[in-house]
């Protein structure tokens, strides 16, 4: 999961073109927002056979285990060991314990009985410089893993890489570093060679968020306010894509498929004003087809009017001949994470229209995944992943009473239905997270888990939640109140 926060102008990379394509998420071409999909007629609504349901996690945030058989240290270890940047001076070194108890935890797979589980390697654990020899105890962890998956028949779909950075090719320049791109391609290569029993690939998740908190604000892992960094980093991410794209083609894999994993806010208007409108055009671009366009249809949205030269300079001067080929090679899907929507007003701020979640920043707005997937399938036709969704605990509540994540679950899985009734793909839809969990900057002060955990004894109680969820995954139905 990611964190996230509201975005203004001033810190976004870049600025639409005049004459770029109108593609507002969620939004007509004039700016008018869509219609909410009206409140179907009867209170149960049938979820689509086609629709894999499914739960995510990441390794760093339940893991632990850091330093266990081999591992080397990844910049979110790094990032931890400095006062101030998590919440509660906590980190990812114990976590959820899943590397020691991983078995019983796809138990909890099993009894919820899921049909696709989104879970992530560390980098550090195959590699623990980043490059050379592999370690051959991280590789037969996540093979045992995989095969479990098969043998518990359920999809395993494996992300390449969810921030957990080795340290090791950190100081050797990390993201910053155009030999990253070759260094993820050849992890990639290992990782799809070894790793013959997973379904579908997701390349990088969410660049958009490591650009943003971890080069730009610094809130997150390395900790970076650096615009010239983030201009290079941000095309960088986008070429190891396109390299491990290419590294899972020369693999010949029949049963696989391969994409990336982008974090969409779907932009909104916040008047009807010329310059509401223009400001969320441009909101869109930063947040959106600065990380669509280049994967999917090989080019940059136009620079002109960056707010940041340094950024824009930066971003272009890091493209080669040839980069975007590599970039935009065919993928087979899109996977999505979505948590909040984003209402822009004259200025460029984003502002709260809609109800806040105990995250603080996160807008409720199921609404808004409909807007998106639907948005996703008119401008690039790809099936699509839905790899993330879902809320933190109200505070004060309990395990037995997580209402609030029930009602945000059931909203946005009958918003994936509406967008399918018009004739989007979407093969899966992962609930975020199966355990509470190392929520990164903000430590362990909130939970996002379908599954409680009591952190000093390790012990895991299925919220009601997800028993909830388990229903409807058993009677594939949502019953709308």
């Amino acid at each position: 999961m990611a964190e996230r926060g509201s975005i203004g102008r001033r810190a976004v990379l870049v600025a639409a073109a005049s004459g770029a394509a109108a593609v507002l998420a969620g939004c007509r071409g004039d700016g008018e927002p869509e219609a909410a999909p009206t409140t179907p007629a009867t209170r149960r609504v049938e979820l689509p056979a086609g629709l894999a349901l499914g739960v995510a996690t990441s390794a760093y945030q339940i893991e632990g285990a850091v330093g266990a058989d081999g591992r080397g240290r990844s910049i979110w270890d790094e990032f931890c060991a400095v006062p101030g940047k998590i919440d509660d001076s906590s980190s990812g070194a114990v976590a959820a314990d899943h590397y020691r108890r991983w078995e019983a935890d796809l138990d909890l797979l099993t009894e919820l009985g899921v049909a696709s589980y989104r879970f992530s390697i560390a980098w550090p654990r195959i590699f623990p410089q980043g490059t050379g020899t592999v370690n051959p105890k991280g590789l037969d962890f996540y093979r045992r893993l995989v095969g479990r998956l098969r043998e518990r028949g359920i999809s395993p779909v494996a992300t390449m890489y969810h921030w957990d950075l080795p340290q090791a090719l950190q100081q050797r320049g990390g993201w910053e570093n155009r030999d990253v791109a070759g260094w993820f391609g050849d992890y990639a290569e290992t990782l799809v060679k070894a790793l013959d029993g997973v379904d579908s690939w997701l390349t990088v998740n969410e660049p958009k968020i490591i650009v943003q908190q971890g080069y730009q604000r610094g809130w997150m892992a390395p900790g970076r306010r650096d615009e010239v960094a983030a201009g290079k980093v941000l095309h960088h991410l986008n070429l190891a894509h396109g390299r491990a794209v290419q590294a899972f083609r020369a693999s010949g894999s029949k049963q696989a498929r391969i994409g990336p994993c982008l974090a969409i806010t779907p932009c909104y208007p916040f008047d009807e004003s010329p310059e509401s409108r223009q400001a969320t055009r441009l909101a869109d671009v930063t947040e959106n087809t600065l990380y669509l366009e280049p994967l999917l249809k090989g080019s940059y949205p136009a620079l002109t009017g960056a707010l940041d030269p340094r950024a824009a300079g930066a971003l272009r001067a890091a493209v080669r001949d040839g980069d975007l080929a590599v970039i935009s090679e065919p993928v087979d899907f899109l996977g999505v994470n979505y948590y909040s929507p984003a209402v822009v007003d004259p200025t460029g701020e984003m502002l709260k229209r809609y109800p806040v979640s105990a995250a603080g920043w996160q807008q409720i707005h199921p609404g808004g995944l409909t807007d998106l997937l639907v948005r996703l399938h008119r401008d690039y036709g790809l099936e699509i992943v839905v790899a993330e969704n879902g809320l933190p605990d109200t505070a004060g509540e309990s395990p037995d009473a997580d209402e609030t994540r029930i009602g945000f679950l059931r909203d946005h899985l009958a918003a994936t239905q509406a967008a399918m009734s018009q004739g989007v793909k979407v093969r899966a839809y992962h609930a975020w997270t199966l355990l509470d969990d190392f929520e990164w900057a903000r430590g362990y002060t909130q939970r996002w888990g379908l599954v409680h955990v009591d952190f000093p004894s390790q012990r895991r109680t299925p919220k009601k939640s997800a028993r909830w969820y388990a229903d409807v995954i058993r009677t594939r139905s949502l019953e709308l109140g």
